[in-house]
């Protein structure tokens, strides 16, 4: 089975909500909610994968050194199997703006529990509810 890593981020607001981005008409899982982020590339490592797809998704710089690792997920799909790497950030440059046609929201990992969102984020919520305490 084929294996795919994404690098994810927890943009988390003053407000300790996090950012969402709901999957664009025409991807799977299209309508879903998700963390931002995406594939790492061949050669790429997750923390470049990371910054490159936050710039090109959201238009906005994530604060290096304010962005941590805090678990991850893995889960197998029917055509391939995932490992998403979750990271939390606090800091960045810009306002967040949907630039890929999905729509954003900022939520509680409360309110993300009744939210439609794949299969590989649900797992994370308990984690981030325990983060934002």
């Amino acid at each position: 089975m084929k294996q795919v890593l994404v690098s994810a981020v927890a943009m988390i607001d003053a407000e300790e909500r996090v950012l969402l981005a709901q999957r664009p008409e025409g991807k799977s899982l299209a309508g879903m909610w998700e963390f931002p982020g995406g594939k790492v590339e061949q050669g790429e490592t997750p923390e470049a994968a990371l910054f490159r797809e936050i710039r090109e998704e959201l238009g906005v710089a994530l604060c290096e050194p304010c962005t941590s690792p805090i678990t991850f997920v893995s889960h197998a799909y029917e055509e391939f199997h995932l490992l998403m790497l979750l990271y939390a950030c606090r800091r960045w440059e810009g306002i967040p703006e949907g630039r890929e046609g999905q729509q954003l929201t900022w939520k509680t990992p409360q309110q993300m529990t009744s939210m439609p969102m794949p299969p590989a984020d649900k797992p994370l919520l308990p984690i981030l509810r325990d983060l934002l305490v």
